[in-house]
């Protein structure tokens, strides 16, 4: 494990979801990495709770895909495979085609301000090296995408793959050699959602998405 964990108390949750919040996080940053094992006991211990809710969030981790039961060893963190990865990002290229279809019918000048102040922010975070700081960035200038399309049930729809993208983003930005094409990609479709040109918008929020899919590919064959 990569640091040691931190449990945010949160008076508005019960124990048992702040921790399972706590856990789904360390895996998702990679602060607990594929393959790693979860003993209830040391997990217990460094967060200062009994095993009860460790075990319940290691169980709804387990249904989230993120934890899974080996025989005889118990709980571990499941490794990334190119078929669940192929399929979120699947899900996610026809859902961000949509959303910038509906974000063009939408699209302000304020709204195209938005965007580039979020890539700019995007290629401050990339100066850090920080992949955490990479990847949040690119969540809040998708997330301006997903506002401006004004369809609360499809933000609903992307919201609730939003933990599996992340995994995925985060270990994409990884490699440094995908930070210039981003940048790229934003400003491109920050130009087609400006000049309101659905087809090609759509073309290139797909490549954006396929971009991803190829770079994981490649980390997960290498």
């Amino acid at each position: 494990m990569k640091g040691e964990l931190k449990m945010d108390v949160n008076d508005y949750l019960p124990l048992r979801d702040v921790v399972f919040n706590t856990l789904r996080q360390a895996i998702l940053r990679g602060e607990m990495e594929p393959g790693e094992r979860l003993m209830e006991i040391q997990l217990a211990q460094k967060l200062g709770v009994s095993r009860t809710p460790i075990r319940e969030a290691i169980r709804k981790l387990e249904l989230e895909g993120l934890v899974i039961m080996i025989p005889r060893k118990g709980a571990e963190v499941a490794h990334i495979t190119e078929k669940d990865m192929k399929d979120v990002l699947e899900v996610r290229s026809t859902l961000e085609e949509l959303v910038v279809e509906l974000a063009i019918k939408n699209v302000t000048d304020e709204k195209i301000e938005e965007l580039k102040c979020a890539n700019k922010v995007f290629e401050s975070a990339i100066v850090s090296k920080d992949a955490v700081n990479i990847v949040e960035a690119d969540v809040k200038f998708h997330d301006i995408l997903y506002s401006m399309t004004n369809n609360a049930r499809l933000i609903q729809i992307i919201n609730n793959l939003r933990e599996q993208m992340y995994r995925y983003r985060l270990e994409y930005v990884k490699d440094a050699r995908t930070h210039s094409i981003i940048i790229s990609e934003h400003n491109d479709i920050i130009k087609q959602i400006r000049d309101k040109n659905v087809p090609v918008a759509k073309t290139v929020i797909h490549q954006h998405i396929s971009n991803q899919e190829k770079g994981i590919s490649r980390l997960l064959n290498h």
